[in-house]
């Protein structure tokens, strides 16, 4: 004769996990990123609008992996946004900075203290990015967060 199975409740009753949602939505700032960097090398130009595809891809690495409706998803997909863009555009200024100076890229990263890369941001700031980057907040707002209709329902 078997037990009776005891139902399994897990660890986080209401099924969404921040921790996650940090992970996932670091990563995708990373690529994000990345991306926006490579394309601003390959094409010469800055791209303002890769800042809302970051918004958008950290905003849902956030809701799926996160899978949360408090309003906590949304202020973490918001600050990620913006800090995907601030690392992308640093990121074209290192290469650039690279390309110019003759100095492996990998060099100039290592070299980086905060100081620096606030002040590597401030002096290639332009007013438009204020428009892309707060596109990119929204984005990273707006989907980061389940609708409370889908949220996650705890097994009982």
């Amino acid at each position: 004769m078997s037990e009776p199975s005891q139902p399994v409740t897990p660890l986080n009753p209401e099924g969404n996990s921040l921790p996650m949602a940090l992970l996932a939505g670091l990563v995708a700032a990373g690529a994000g990123a990345a991306a926006w960097a490579l394309v601003t090398v390959f094409t010469g130009l800055k791209i303002g609008w890769v800042a809302v595809g970051i918004g958008f891809l950290v905003g849902y690495a956030v809701r799926l992996f996160g899978k949360g409706s408090a309003p906590a998803f949304q202020v973490l997909g918001a600050v990620l946004s913006l800090l995907g863009c601030l690392a992308g555009n640093l990121l074209v200024v290192c290469i650039f900075a690279s390309k110019n100076g003759d100095v492996p890229l990998k060099t100039i990263l290592a070299g980086m203290t905060p100081a620096l890369a606030v002040d590597m941001i401030v002096q290639t700031f332009r007013p438009m990015d204020l428009v892309f980057y707060g596109l990119a907040v929204y984005e990273g707002y707006k989907f980061s967060r389940l609708p409370d209709a889908q949220a996650p329902v705890a097994a009982v």
